[in-house]
């Protein structure tokens, strides 16, 4: 797997398990509401097995053989040859430390509020 495609997965993984889901649906009052916030998880459980899926394995090793067999060997070869010599660099994120600390104060500020509109009753 790939290291950015691996954080992704690590991320929405943490993330499923840190969302309050239950709780968030106690404060739904529509119908509306209810199902629109049911559409919105069902669409997160999905895009996050298939992250979990999709990015948690190594791609299948190329069947050379296979290839060689059908189109012949010498440009089967010469690909093979192309592929092995492709270095695909390692992502570095540089972004996520940055915004991190900021993003992590709003959902604390964002969730204290909501505390309190809660108690009071708003």
């Amino acid at each position: 797997m790939s290291g950015a495609g691996k954080k992704i997965a690590d991320v929405a993984f943490k993330a499923s398990r840190t969302i309050d889901w239950d709780g968030m649906a106690k404060v739904l009052v529509t119908d509306e509401a209810r199902r629109e916030f049911s559409n919105l998880r069902r669409a997160f459980d999905e895009v996050n097995t298939q992250l979990q899926t999709k990015f948690s394995q190594e791609p299948e090793p190329i069947d050379w053989d296979y290839y060689r067999k059908g189109i012949g060997a010498g440009i089967v070869d010469k690909y093979k040859e192309a592929y092995d010599s492709i270095e695909i660099p390692k992502y570095v994120d540089k972004v996520t430390p940055e915004y991190k600390p900021k993003f992590d104060a709003l959902v604390i500020g964002g969730t204290e509020r909501s505390r309190t509109e809660i108690a009071q009753g708003v």
